[in-house]
């Protein structure tokens, strides 16, 4: 178990052969992936990101995308294909931007990157919607941000989702607030033309056509900034798409090319 700025980060390593680091979205844990990470192959580490599963309760003071980030990082034994989902994705993303040597190849399925889609009206629209979830959250009600933010992002209606599991979710939705700054300024550039146009290696960017409009804009401007890259898209899927569709992200992701690590 990796200790990372004070933080005990639960991971785990499933397969043999090449390797590959996937980092789950917020408000999930690593076991989300593992059916995705069984299809693809290889030898694949997935890990809880702080708050999350079995990994330590984040602080409150790091940088939590930092924090996921060199989580990653610590996994990476060499040059490795990262994959990440939603928040997970945009981990991937930094990490390969700022350590190049740690990444041969990355997927980004669905990554919540907002600052790269500003000046779009998917990105009005985004805010504009997100609206509700500041509020619930500005009022401490949980419970009620927690909700909002599922229908805007999840898979399944609330009122279908085991109590146990709302829990889950509330109790982390802190988190989300956490996270909001990296996606929603990037004060770092991650998502800048200038850095993403030194990032040669190849770059696969999965989304359902289902999908909240945002997520489009975002993948249409770093496909224009990213040398190497790709889109693939998965029909009648939304946000949650390597869970709902693993089966086609799984080929997409095989399709995409060979690992060479």
């Amino acid at each position: 178990m990796p200790t990372i700025s004070g933080h005990a980060v639960h991971a785990t390593t499933t397969g043999t052969g090449s390797r590959a680091v996937m980092i789950h979205c917020a408000l999930a844990r690593h076991e989300s992936l593992l059916p995705l990470a069984a299809a693809i192959g290889g030898q694949v580490s997935l890990f809880d990101m702080p708050g999350h599963g079995r990994s330590a309760d984040w602080d409150g003071q790091h940088d939590y995308q930092t924090l996921v980030t060199d989580s990653a990082a610590a996994l990476c034994n060499g040059p490795t294909h990262v994959i990440g989902h939603s928040f997970g994705a945009t981990a991937a993303l930094r990490l390969a931007v700022e350590q190049p040597d740690l990444v041969h190849r990355l997927t980004l399925i669905e990554p919540v990157y907002f600052a790269a889609a500003k000046g779009t009206p998917e990105h009005a629209a985004h805010a504009t919607a997100f609206r509700p979830f500041v509020s619930a959250m500005l009022a401490g009600d949980d419970v009620r941000a927690a909700e909002i933010f599922n229908d805007l992002w999840g898979a399944t209606a609330w009122a279908a989702i085991p109590g146990r599991l709302q829990k889950y979710l509330v109790d982390r939705i802190h988190l989300i607030v956490a996270s909001g700054a990296a996606i929603e300024e990037d004060a770092l550039g991650i998502t800048s033309p200038e850095r993403l146009g030194t990032l040669g290696i190849p770059v696969t960017l999965i989304r359902g056509a289902a999908t909240q409009p945002v997520i489009a804009a975002i993948q249409t401007r770093l496909l224009n900034r990213l040398p190497n890259a790709r889109e693939i898209i998965v029909p009648d899927a939304g946000h949650m798409v390597p869970i709902t569709h693993m089966a086609d992200v799984s080929r997409a992701i095989r399709a995409a090319g060979p690992e060479t690590g």
